[in-house]
């Protein structure tokens, strides 16, 4: 059984680590859809500190995003897959395709003919979460079994 657990978790980072690897290597219209997307979203009170990351790295917040979300990506993939820090790297993917599928799927915005495809992809997303909390309680070391029904 440990076999296919590790089996199974390697094939669903190949997920995250395909998917960070892609946006870093097309920032350019990852960092579009994020201006188009979540940028406009931001509070005032991260306004000041954006600007002054943009003057010193020489980016828009958008590029930075694009960059720090394909990375992110990359690194907790490579984590899962490794079972290296999974449970805490399996959280914060949880936090991730939640705000994710709150900005891009937002299927509650769309027009009829394309609400059904965002609502293909939201639900998608709700699986990986829920494949993420069962790597998530799972955890590193491998688990004792429990009797199913104790001392009937």
């Amino acid at each position: 059984m440990p076999a296919f657990v590790t089996f199974g978790r390697i094939l669903f980072a190949v997920l995250f680590i395909y998917s960070g690897a892609a946006k870093l290597f097309g920032i350019q219209a990852i960092s579009e859809s994020i201006a188009a997307k979540v940028v406009v979203t931001f509070p005032a009170l991260i306004t000041p500190y954006s600007t002054q990351l943009e003057g010193v790295t020489g980016m828009t917040t958008p590029q930075m995003l694009a960059i720090a979300v394909g990375a992110f990506e990359v690194i907790a993939g490579l984590m899962i897959a490794l079972n290296f820090g999974a449970r805490f790297f399996a959280i914060l993917l949880i936090v991730f395709v939640a705000a994710a599928t709150f900005y891009f799927h937002d299927f509650w915005n769309q027009p009829s003919p394309s609400d059904g495809k965002m609502l293909v992809e939201a639900l998608k997303n709700l699986s990986i979460i829920g494949a993420l909390f069962i790597i998530a309680g799972y955890g590193r070391k491998s688990q004792t079994p429990e009797p199913a029904y104790g001392d009937v």
